[in-house]
């Protein structure tokens, strides 16, 4: 029986992986005492205890456990803190051979961030497979739930108090600054950071990601059925990625952006014309977005089916 811990079980994603390890029988949980929380020889020691461990902290805090623990200590970080670090594995194995591979060996993997997986899953195949160059002129946006912002905006959206502007939509982030960006470029293989659109909405989990293209600017000549036989070879085989038939939207023409709340799928949607063609992502930013995904590499370094307890 492996042990595992959670540095930062308090906290949205830290909380979700320790309701998914509840009925895991092949799994050990260490825990802290409520004292402890903040004890930093504390936390260290039950890491260093710990067959593999979690750290679902502010970036400031990961960084500091990190520097004190040896390089030996199995970690996933839930934080922006690791992402784009070449001692660091990207935790999306979806994207590679390679990549799984390097996952499973690990002993640092970064959790990706849910708005930057969404993106990643469509921008990465299309500058491995050639189909549009690193500098091509990415743009995304990404509709989330209220539960991405943690604690204190679930908080502030559930209160009785709340602001009218709560109800609708809001863009944020204008300026181009979003802490995603960063791993966005770099994991894509991108020249350039993608101009980048994510907006919040008053339900709870759940995120659809798109992104538009311009057939015209594209290195190859693609039609939405030859992107989306592209990509279905791409992810043949995946357990948690669905290519989903070319053109399949849901019988209204609309597409919601928490039908995958509560589970690790991801789906991709590809539509358009000769022109001018999206590409969707949909999944829920509490599973394939955080702790999800990190429950799924966790299974990989373990040896573990990628899918237990998912």
């Amino acid at each position: 029986m492996k042990k595992v811990f959670i540095d930062g079980s308090a906290g949205t994603t830290g909380l979700k992986i320790f309701e998914r390890f509840q009925n895991r029988a092949d799994l050990e949980l260490l825990t802290i005492p409520e004292a402890d929380r903040k004890n930093l020889d504390a936390r260290i020691a039950k890491v260093c205890e710990a067959d593999i461990s979690f750290l679902c902290l502010p970036d400031a805090a990961s960084r500091e456990i990190c520097e004190q623990l040896p390089q030996t200590v199995r970690l996933l970080d839930t934080s922006t803190a690791h992402r784009t670090l070449p001692d660091w594995v990207y935790g999306l194995p979806e994207l590679s051979k390679e990549r799984r591979a390097a996952v499973a060996a690990a002993n640092r993997v970064a959790v990706p961030g849910c708005h930057a997986t969404g993106f990643i899953t469509l921008a990465a195949p299309l500058v491995s497979m050639g189909i549009a160059a690193p500098d091509y002129p990415f743009t995304a946006h990404s509709v989330t739930g209220y539960s991405g912002g943690g604690k204190s905006m679930i908080a502030a959206y559930e209160a009785d108090d709340r602001p009218n502007t709560y109800d609708s939509p809001r863009q944020y982030a204008l300026g181009q600054k979003h802490k995603h960006l960063p791993e966005m470029q770099e994991i894509a293989g991108l020249a350039y950071p993608p101009v980048f659109n994510p907006i919040v909405a008053d339900y709870f989990s759940g995120m659809v990601v798109t992104v538009p293209l311009h057939t015209r600017l594209l290195q190859k000549p693609m039609t939405p059925e030859d992107v989306t036989k592209a990509f279905a070879d791409y992810y043949g085989g995946q357990r948690f990625i669905h290519v989903m038939p070319y053109g399949q939207l849901p019988e209204d023409g609309t597409m919601d952006a928490n039908s995958l709340a509560g589970t690790n799928d991801l789906e991709i949607y590809i539509v358009g014309t000769a022109e001018q063609i999206v590409l969707i992502s949909r999944f829920d930013n509490l599973g394939k977005g955080a702790s999800g995904a990190a429950v799924q590499c966790m299974n990989l370094m373990l040896g573990l089916p990628e899918d237990t307890g998912l």
